[in-house]
């Protein structure tokens, strides 16, 4: 049995040029590898009341990290638990995060250089990663949701996605959100080849608990197909068992309303890579 962290398995992964090793860590959270360089996105490794299972990826073996990119504040998109250990483990790694947070990044314990603020249409180069950021339409609880937070934030974007740019491959993480008006226009206009969607949807009895929710399933097909992305990555869906969305409903969506787009389940923890279009 292999009890490695998946970090460690993507070390042994050599991609090839032009393309990018990738892992999801569950829910939001993926380890990303170009080359030498390593991006963790949205990683919550913490203990947590709720988890159906416990992250593989302990935070102080999360070194050689080069960037940790969050997209908002939520303990499953910013682990202000583990933060502090993946920042010593990786002493050089950068931390984006949505301009409007960047004070709750550094009171968790991560020096105040070591934290990068971004705002949609600001452009960022990391270790060979080139970010820019794009809205989100989220909440922070139900009483502001749905929005982009600037009621709460001094006019400024809280929720973000990012598109990721290295080895000649572009990555969108979409963090959480809904689907707001020119959301599709922009994200065509960016030729995306892996769409990372959130599919766990909303309905009036989690909005009751205070779950702020998201795409769903068929959302995600329709959003993947209106981008024109060569290919839909679901997340967001299995950790915690009252917020669940399911796989197999996207796959059905795309194969009968949204043909030609491809649909990648990987399997937690589990490298696989992306080239020209195709997994190899």
């Amino acid at each position: 049995m292999d009890d490695r962290s998946p970090l460690d398995r993507l070390r042994d992964v050599r991609p090839p040029e032009g393309a990018l090793a990738l892992a999801w860590l569950g829910q939001a959270g993926f380890v990303v590898r170009s080359g030498s360089a390593v991006a963790l996105i949205d990683p919550f490794l913490a203990p947590y009341d709720g988890r159906r299972y416990e992250s593989l990826l302990l935070p102080e073996r999360a070194q050689g990290v080069d960037v940790v990119l969050c997209t908002h504040e939520h303990v499953d998109h910013f682990d202000a638990a583990s933060a502090p250990a993946i920042a010593r483990a990786s002493p050089g790694a950068i931390f984006v995060v949505p301009t409007p947070i960047v004070d709750m990044v550094t009171e968790s314990g991560i020096g105040g250089d070591r934290v990068t603020g971004i705002q949609p249409g600001e452009v960022l180069e990391v270790a060979g990663f080139r970010i820019r950021a794009v809205p989100a339409m989220h909440g922070v609880t139900m009483e502001d949701a749905y929005g982009f937070g600037e009621e709460l934030s001094g006019g400024l974007i809280r929720f973000v996605g990012y598109v990721v740019d290295a080895a000649g491959v572009r990555l969108y993480h979409a963090g959480d959100t809904i689907h707001y008006p020119g959301m599709e226009a922009t994200l065509r206009e960016l030729s995306l080849d892996l769409a990372l969607l959130p599919i766990n949807g909303r309905d009036p009895g989690r909005e009751a608990r205070g779950i702020v929710g998201n795409l769903s399933e068929r959302e995600a097909a329709w959003l993947a197909g209106a981008i024109g992305a060569q290919a839909v990555v679901p997340m967001h869906y299995d950790l915690f068992a009252r917020n669940r969305g399911y796989p197999s409903r996207l796959v059905e969506s795309v194969e009968r309303d949204h043909p030609g787009t491809h649909v990648l389940v990987p399997a937690r923890d589990r490298p696989f890579v992306w080239t020209s279009g195709k997994v190899a």
